[in-house]
């Protein structure tokens, strides 16, 4: 896997390695050593799994309690992926930064917490994939 820091603290744009022949591919989306030896310490406690139309905005999510770490991916079809730093102490707060996310290309983002997060859906449809490091809690989710 490649791990590239974002323009943003924290963030980090994952390349998995993508193993292709005859029958498809195989990749692996998660292993907890390798990631924790890039500097992503997290502890996964629930999956979700989205699945929205072309120009549908999702977002931006964010949590003012039981803020949530995501490593997002997209499983089928593509989407603009939008980040911005909430984290008043963060030397990249109030700033936003953005990356396609597909199923050709394989990428993972990883979200720390603290941070807004959102797609735009640019295929026809898209199927989103996300790990989170603390549960869904309604009564505190805000959006921008």
């Amino acid at each position: 896997m490649k791990f590239t820091p974002a323009p943003l603290a924290g963030v980090v744009l994952v390349e998995p390695a993508v193993f292709t022949d005859a029958r498809g591919f195989f990749l692996e989306t998660w292993r907890q050593r390798e990631f924790a030896a890039n500097g992503i310490q997290a502890d996964f406690v629930q999956d979700n799994h989205s699945r929205s139309v072309r120009w549908t905005l999702r977002g931006l999510h964010f949590q003012i309690e039981h803020a949530q770490g995501k490593l997002v991916r997209v499983s089928q079809g593509a989407v603009f992926d939008a980040v911005v730093d909430l984290r008043r102490s963060s030397p990249t707060f109030g700033r936003w930064w953005a990356v396609e996310l597909s199923e050709q290309n394989h990428r993972m983002l990883w979200v720390p917490p603290g941070l807004a997060h959102g797609v735009l859906v640019v295929s026809a449809s898209a199927d989103l994939l996300y790990k989170c490091t603390d549960v869904y809690s309604p009564m505190h989710e805000r959006t921008l």
